[in-house]
């Protein structure tokens, strides 16, 4: 394994050529010691999406936090079984973590309530159980705030807190933006410990 002074790296947005500059999964790419790429093959499929995702939604300052996970990331790839987990945990957190932050923006308490009480979306069967509801607190916001506010709450999982951070612009948002940032933090750290056996 490659090492560099993660100190003196400053990640950024978009792709890069070989050179000093990357994004998070370039970076994980070559401290794996993998040909250049923002696809490196020894980091979970789930887990480097919602990464790439991340990574270009982020503010400049915000983004160097995700430095640690390139390493981190490293030699993650699972089983179907064990990405498959990892993609029902990024909608189960899109679900009852993500939209009902959003509904509150809007003042959609109930809608968010009933959300965050559903059971964990862990398999199709969960996710057909939770439709009324979460075809309820779509239109909703819809309603409430037009199409745009829930496109941001909607969208794929790992662009969730992408999204949500793109929202920073507004002030009544931050605090919002702030809180699901966290929370994808621990999202990424539970689909990291799926293969918690991993060697770095």
């Amino acid at each position: 394994m490659r090492t560099v002074d993660l100190e003196n790296i400053t990640l950024l947005k978009g792709a890069h050529t070989p050179d000093s500059q990357f994004c998070v999964m370039e970076l994980a790419a070559y401290l794996g010691e993998e040909p250049w790429s923002d696809h490196p093959k020894c980091v979970s499929p789930v887990i480097a999406a919602f990464l790439r995702s991340w990574n270009d939604s982020l503010d400049d300052n915000t983004r160097q936090e995700l430095k640690p996970y390139a390493l981190k990331s490293l030699n993650t790839v699972g089983t179907y079984a064990q990405e498959e987990q990892r993609a029902w945990m990024a909608i189960d957190w899109l679900v009852r973590e993500c939209a009902p932050a959003f509904l509150r923006v809007a003042g959609l308490t109930e809608h968010a309530e009933t959300l965050e009480s559903l059971v964990a979306l862990t398999g199709e069967r969960e996710v057909i159980e939770a439709q009324p509801s979460i075809v309820a607190a779509r239109d909703a916001a819809r309603d409430a705030a037009g199409a745009a506010a829930w496109d941001a709450a909607g969208a794929a999982a790992w662009d969730a807190a992408g999204a949500a951070a793109r929202a920073a612009a507004g002030k009544t948002l931050q605090p919002t933006v702030k809180s699901l940032q966290a929370s994808a933090f621990l999202l990424l750290n539970r689909m990291i410990d799926v293969t918690s056996s991993r060697e770095t």
